[in-house]
């Protein structure tokens, strides 16, 4: 079998469809920093940008968000949770600026493997109930398979 002609270089973007567009902006916006970046209004995708990768959101109702079914709900998800890296991690001014905007840390880790190694992360949701975890810089150390 021959290798791909390609490399995985990052995560280019995540779409997450959410209920309450306004709601869901301000969470991104001003809880975790994001950008908007993109809105494409005649399909229904307002794009945002977070580092090097892009958060796109999809109203449920629109063009794009009909498509995947009923909304995210207290028994379902539209994943198990997005992983963003975050610089610094400094964990008690994030835990205070979570408070700050009312977002409950659901689980708090010294140390979780991720894209950089083993490093410390907080898992927080959205207000769709969707997974977030804020994942520090890892200690460089890769698995290999």
């Amino acid at each position: 079998m021959s290798p791909a002609p390609f490399a995985p270089a990052g995560i280019d973007h995540v779409v997450l469809r959410v209920t309450d567009l306004s709601r869901s902006l301000a969470f991104y916006e001003q809880v975790l920093g994001a950008k908007r970046e993109k809105n494409q209004e005649a399909i229904g995708l307002m794009q945002l940008r977070f580092g090097t990768s892009l958060i796109d959101l999809v109203p449920v109702d629109g063009v794009l968000g009909r498509r995947g079914g009923p909304a995210p709900g207290a028994d379902g998800r539209n994943m198990d949770h997005l992983a963003l890296a975050i610089r610094p991690f400094d964990r008690a001014a994030i835990h205070a600026h979570l408070a700050a905007h009312g977002v409950t840390v659901e689980a708090d880790a010294e140390s979780n493997y991720g894209a950089t190694g083993e490093g410390p992360t907080l898992y927080i949701r959205d207000p769709d109930g969707n997974g977030i975890e804020l994942a520090g810089q890892g200690d460089g150390r890769i698995a290999q398979a």
